[in-house]
């Protein structure tokens, strides 16, 4: 009951109502509802081919969807204006799956493209701002002026993160951050999302796979499954629940590996 209102005391920053998404005949999310609260980091976990990426792309309207609602601090998008919806997105950051850096810029000039799309600074300031953005994700300086190419796979998690801050989002959209990387790699960026949390304040929606993700850092975890979300809670209410896929995810061998 104490947990209940602690819930609805949260305000709601993303909720999604009754979302369907499909491709062709294909129907991957039917009647989705989600929730995600301030200040949160919730991890979006479940089977290949459950929709996951397919949620998030969705929720940021990347992806269109049949039918349904997205609220995104407290906006409405199906009913916003051009500029509303404009405004918002500022508040928003991404990291793709594999970074998505554009691969003819330097890892500076790919930190300020959102800048360049929705500010008017000077070339100076956003140098600088952009240096700031890397020391913020721990990326060495000396990378500033690297192509992605010249980079190894967890400078361009790094930079992709760091341009995923560029305009200081109150949402930070996270899409498999520790995919690629060796466990000790991942455990730095898993330790550097839940700082980025602390100090910055960011709300943290993480479409994850590892299992070390949703264990260390993760306040809630939402699992996906029959088109919809199966469960959404904590980590002890993922390992009491009566599902074939959770029960073999949360308490097989390899989480039990993970929670010693």
């Amino acid at each position: 009951m104490q947990e209940e209102k602690q819930q609805a005391d949260k305000k709601i920053v993303i909720q999604t109502e009754k979302i369907t998404v499909g491709f062709g005949q294909n129907i991957v999310l039917n009647d989705l509802d989600i929730d995600v609260y301030q200040g949160e980091i919730l991890g979006v976990v479940g089977a290949s081919g459950t929709g996951k990426s397919v949620l998030m792309r969705a929720i940021l309207g990347l992806t269109p969807k049949r039918s349904g609602s997205v609220h995104i601090l407290g906006l409405d998008y199906d009913q916003a204006s051009h500029d509303e919806c404009r405004l918002v997105d500022q508040k928003l950051g991404v990291l793709f799956q594999h970074g998505a850096l554009f691969s003819s810029l330097t890892v500076k000039q790919n930190i300020q493209v959102p800048m360049r799309e929705y500010l008017d600074l000077s070339e100076t300031l956003m140098d600088e701002l952009a240096l700031m953005k890397m020391h913020l994700v721990g990326l060495a300086l000396d990378a500033a002026d690297k192509f992605p190419s010249e980079l190894s796979g967890g400078m361009i998690k790094r930079a992709g993160l760091a341009r995923s801050l560029a305009l200081d989002p109150a949402i930070i959209f996270l899409d498999e951050p520790t995919s690629g990387l060796d466990p000790i790699g991942a455990q730095e960026f898993d330790r550097l999302i839940s700082n980025l949390r602390k100090t910055l304040g960011v709300t943290v929606f993480m479409v994850t796979h590892d299992l070390d993700s949703l264990f260390s850092i993760c306040d809630r975890i939402a699992v996906l499954g029959k088109k919809r979300v199966l469960i959404e809670g904590k980590l002890e209410e993922m390992l009491e629940f009566d599902d074939p896929w959770v029960k073999s995810y949360f308490n097989g061998d390899r989480a039990r590996r993970v929670k010693k």
